[in-house]
């Protein structure tokens, strides 16, 4: 197919649309950075977010080829420990599928949310880098696979994230809170890991991907979610202060400092959305280091955790 801009009329929305409605996930990759690089340095000609006077249909679920065999996460092979050829394939295949999910979600935040939530233009801007890293990730790692004997669809998948996707379709601090400060940053706890039993499996290449590209760009993504769960807990609480960066390019509407008291209730809404949009408590160990450069420390997350077994003092 045609890698282009479709139009020069062609709204930051559409855009994000047409790329949800593309089934191949390497054409969903290279359209996205298309789009991105367009949108980032500004050289059009997509200007603007999207029309007023139209609310185009988003799709339930985004196209996607049927090359990949789908099974329920509790039926997914163990992937093992990257210690064999066949563990370090299938590892990078499903590091390869949850980042093909990726580029939709990112791309749907902006199509479904942005306008619906009246989102500052600086939203869009920080998801559009998230979508363009996303798509980097997947063509990265699908070449890594072919470079270990392997193909993307060889082997079988699970679509949980697009499940919670579809979950949190309804409210933006449910899709950020799970998507992006749960999800996003369950990435940041096992990466390390990871990228250690590459290395110990003799496998420093796909180790050096994951650490020197995906790992802290997954920083990042994580870190958009946070910023952006404060904004709309802020902005609900005093509406009147964010009134004028609906279309400001340089708003700096996500960096406002937040009170301690307003640090407090932002955590507390959080527990709340995540003990309603998502099932069961997180697991640790965490990655403080990485989730802290992200944005949140432990006061956001440990209460949420799995409770280790405290022996009864009183048993007999």
């Amino acid at each position: 197919m045609s890698i282009q801009i479709q139009s020069e009329s062609e709204t930051l929305v559409e855009a994000a649309l047409r790329i949800l409605n593309t089934a191949d996930p390497f054409d969903k990759a290279q359209i996205g950075d298309l789009v991105a690089s367009k949108w980032l340095d500004g050289s059009g000609p997509i200007t603007l977010l999207y029309n007023t006077s139209l609310d185009l249909p988003i799709p339930d679920r985004p196209s996607r080829l049927t090359n990949v065999k789908l099974v329920s996460p509790s039926l997914m092979p163990k992937l093992g420990k990257a210690g064999s050829l066949q563990s370090r394939q299938a590892i990078v295949h499903s590091l390869a599928h949850t980042e093909s999910w990726a580029i939709d979600l990112s791309w749907d935040i902006i199509a479904r949310f942005g306008k619906q939530e009246a989102m500052p233009r600086e939203f869009f801007t920080d998801f559009v880098k998230v979508a363009q890293d996303e798509g980097r990730h997947f063509t990265l790692l699908a070449a890594r696979l072919e470079e270990l004997g392997s193909s993307y669809g060889a082997l079988p998948a699970h679509d949980g994230l697009w499940d919670s996707a579809i979950a949190t379709s309804k409210d933006l601090l449910a899709r950020l809170a799970v998507e992006h400060c749960v999800h996003e940053a369950r990435g940041l706890d096992v990466l390390p890991t990871t990228i250690s039993r590459f290395r110990n499996g003799g496998d420093n290449e796909t180790a050096d991907l994951l650490e020197r590209v995906v790992y802290p760009e997954e920083i990042t993504h994580c870190a958009a979610g946070v910023k952006w769960f404060k904004y709309l807990c802020l902005r609900s609480r005093n509406p009147a202060l964010f009134q004028d960066s609906l279309q400001s390019s340089e708003s700096e509407a996500g960096e406002k400092e937040c009170t301690v008291e307003e640090d407090e209730e932002v955590i507390r809404k959080f527990h709340a959305v995540v003990k309603t949009h998502f099932r069961g408590p997180l697991k640790p160990p965490f990655n403080e280091e990485a989730r802290k450069a992200a944005g949140f420390g432990p006061q956001w997350y440990e209460p949420l955790a799995i409770k280790e077994a405290t022996p009864n003092a009183n048993k007999s």
